[in-house]
């Protein structure tokens, strides 16, 4: 058996050797006029679906004129565990309409080393289902949902130079 751990990841993340991915996508991240993507970027899927301009927040010294990555990430995140969640509901005869998913990611500086690191936190609201019924359910979408188990045990990743 193949050792597919990612040693840095928080709980030794492992990609079983059967996995099948059932969707792959590509996006292409230039630095913009400032060659700095964060602060002037230029991000593009390989469809065209997504197109846009990046830029830094206000508070790490940009702009502010357009989505930075954590906003991206965060709009990734809550969505993907709305999804997980919305589909539970309806497994459980619940309307999963008026489920919203708030999702706070920080970016800030990590103790362990200085460097970077990012904190995610999920606020759920949903109206008319009670306390009892929700807290299963959320458990459930926590472990369907695959940015919950990235948040939790880290991704196989790698990084290639492309010559």
């Amino acid at each position: 058996m193949t050792d597919h751990t990612a040693p840095d990841a928080p709980g030794g993340s492992t990609l079983e050797p059967t996995f099948k991915p059932l969707y792959v996508t590509r996006v292409a991240v230039t630095g913009g006029s400032s060659a700095h993507a964060r602060a002037t970027g230029r991000a593009r899927s390989a469809d065209g679906a997504l197109a846009l301009e990046l830029r830094m927040p206000e508070e790490l010294g940009g702009d502010n004129l357009g989505p930075n990555p954590e906003q991206l990430f965060a709009a990734g995140y809550a969505a993907c565990f709305q999804g997980a969640l919305s589909m539970l509901a309806r497994q459980h005869l619940l309307d999963p309409a008026p489920i919203i998913v708030e999702a706070t990611v920080t970016f800030g500086r990590d103790p362990a080393d200085g460097g970077y690191q990012l904190r995610a936190d999920l606020a759920v609201t949903w109206p008319g289902v009670d306390r009892d019924t929700a807290t299963p359910l959320l458990a459930q979408a926590t472990a369907l949902c695959p940015y919950a188990k990235m948040a939790r045990q880290g991704i196989p990743a790698t990084i290639n130079l492309a010559c």
